[in-house]
């Protein structure tokens, strides 16, 4: 089971009037809208950070060429017309 913790939150009235019709047309509170936005926005963190690493980790392991390091042609043979 998750733990809860609550939280104060100041927004413009404006914006809580427009918050809470949201919530009410997605037959929610403003506290389960605000839950479910913010824990989208966590996993999708997680997920750019966990793939950053993947990128990363790939590469700091230098791909095989076949070249041995040694360059066999000339930049102007790859750009011939």
């Amino acid at each position: 089971m998750k733990k809860y913790q609550n939280i104060t939150l100041a927004l413009p009235k404006d914006i809580l009037i427009k918050v809470k019709h949201i919530a009410i047309d997605r037959q929610t509170s403003v506290t389960g809208l605000l839950a479910t936005i913010l824990e989208e926005m966590v996993q999708k963190e997680d997920a750019y950070a966990k793939a950053k690493r993947h990128y990363l980790d790939f590469l700091s392991c230098p791909v095989s060429l076949c070249t041995n390091g040694e360059v066999s042609w000339k930049r102007d043979e790859l750009y011939e017309r």
